[in-house]
């Protein structure tokens, strides 16, 4: 049997034992994960040899019910379980995904803590897991285009309500700009640390990207919340956007319609079939660039049904795309 299969098996047979109320019997633990009784001596083995604590119990019958000593960790008064100790400890590997955040150093921390929770052995059978259970991080800003002293800054601003100045590197025309804002919120978002603030110029929310902050200063001034921010900040957009949300439809042809099928790509989407096996997918999200981007993604096996506006823009940019490559 593969090694990567045998360590996550040897990974369910430590949750069921933790589980378990009464503890559990090699037949049973055989039964459930469909293999042989010797095959389970040998996990037991491997897991105590590893350093957890297992021992077995013998009923009034004189079977033995294999069990987790749930003492192993007292003293630490954790609140978790060992179990869940270690789940923690193997979702350090998911740390690549908020690198650059200013949340990273602090993470990091945390995690060296709880390393030393376990025992050496523990660490060594866990660290074979990742090779069989990965993350792949989205594209992210590099880690230096961001200070933790500038975020700290915009941390209190958002906390005390605290009028900012903000020399912003705008991409949408090209030139550093300078903002007098009022911070709302800070949101963590595919990758990137994003600031929503009123801007009082434009009497309006707008979302900035941290890493194209080039500066802030706090005043003295703090200021009065005037509009109300969502928990779901980007709710609305595939991507990364505040907007009102529209009426989408998209027709995807047989090629790609299993695909579309498997996954929720939004919480508002709703499929229709339709009679040549294809699907119609329809969503209410922001007609965005993350949405129009999506939707070029899928090439010829897309097909924007409404609103009229989106299409529009869809196929200028097929138009563009096209003129690009010539004749």
């Amino acid at each position: 049997m593969p090694r990567n299969q045998e360590v996550i098996r040897q990974w369910k047979v430590l949750h069921a034992l933790e589980s378990s109320r009464h503890g559990a019997t090699i037949d049973a633990l055989a039964k459930d994960l469909e293999v042989t009784t010797r095959t389970i001596r040998r996990d037991l083995a491997a897991l105590q040899e590893a350093g957890f604590p297992l021992y077995d119990e013998h009923d009034e019958d004189g079977r033995a019910h294999w069990r987790l000593d749930g003492q192993v960790l007292k003293g630490l008064e954790t609140g978790f379980t060992l179990a869940e100790l270690c789940a923690l400890y193997l979702s350090r590997n998911m740390l690549e995904a908020v690198a650059g955040t200013p949340f990273q150093r602090d993470l990091t921390l945390a995690f060296t803590r709880l390393e030393k929770m376990l025992s050496p052995r523990m660490r060594q059978f866990l660290d074979r897991l990742p090779h069989v259970l990965g993350a792949k991080p989205g594209p992210r800003p590099r880690a230096a285009d961001s200070s933790p002293d500038m975020v700290a800054r915009l941390l209190e601003a958002t906390l005390h309500y605290r009028v900012a100045h903000m020399k912003y590197n705008s991409v949408s025309s090209g030139r550093m700009k300078e903002y007098v804002i009022h911070p709302y919120r800070l949101a963590f978002a595919q990758g990137g640390l994003y600031l929503l603030a009123y801007v009082p110029e434009y009497k309006d929310v707008r979302t900035f990207a941290i890493d194209r902050v080039s500066s802030v200063s706090l005043d003295k001034q703090t200021f009065t919340p005037t509009r109300t921010i969502p928990d779901d900040v980007f709710g609305n957009s595939l991507g990364v956007n505040t907007g009102p949300p529209s009426h989408v439809e998209i027709a995807f042809d047989t090629r790609v319609a299993r695909f579309v099928r498997a996954r929720v790509w939004h919480p508002s989407q709703s499929l229709r079939e339709t009679p040549d096996g294809g699907v119609v997918l329809t969503l209410e999200v922001c007609n965005d660039l993350a949405l129009r981007s999506w939707i070029l993604g899928w090439g010829a096996s897309a097909r924007v049904l409404a609103p009229p506006a989106l299409e529009a823009d869809i196929r200028a940019d097929l138009t563009k795309a096209s003129a690009q490559y010539g004749s």
